[in-house]
């Protein structure tokens, strides 16, 4: 049997500013952009090189949605970019206008800065050791 992890939803305020983001400033490929009908889309993007797993963006609907954009994850990291040249990715990300909270660290399993994407959800760019 083999499984995997095809797509994590991330709650966002518009489909394209969303796309707009991952792909122009993170360089992600946009996989699918379906117009599902009623304003719904099913739209997907990954980072470049990525084999497997993906983000599916979705437009928030009602408050709930809303008040989750953000803060999908309670405030902590939820999401994690995993790069094979930190600073390299590191200095295109802040090239093109990524916040970092901190600077640069080295953890005992890689190096890694936590970033936020501009609706507020928290990443970690890592490189494994």
């Amino acid at each position: 049997m083999r499984q995997s992890l095809h797509a994590v939803t991330l709650v966002v305020p518009d489909y394209d500013e969303a796309i707009s983001f991952y792909t122009q400033t993170l360089n992600f490929t946009l996989l699918q952009d379906i117009d599902l009908g009623g304003g719904k889309r099913w739209v997907r993007v990954a980072p470049p090189g990525s084999s497997d797993g993906s983000l599916l963006l979705a437009k928030a609907n009602g408050p709930d949605q809303t008040a989750a954009i953000g803060n999908q994850t309670g405030g902590r990291v939820g999401f994690f970019l995993q790069t094979d040249n930190f600073k390299r990715d590191h200095a295109a990300m802040q090239t093109a206008g990524v916040e970092f909270e901190e600077l640069p660290r080295q953890e005992p399993y890689g190096t890694v800065a936590v970033w936020r994407d501009p609706f507020g959800n928290r990443w970690d760019l890592i490189e494994f050791s």
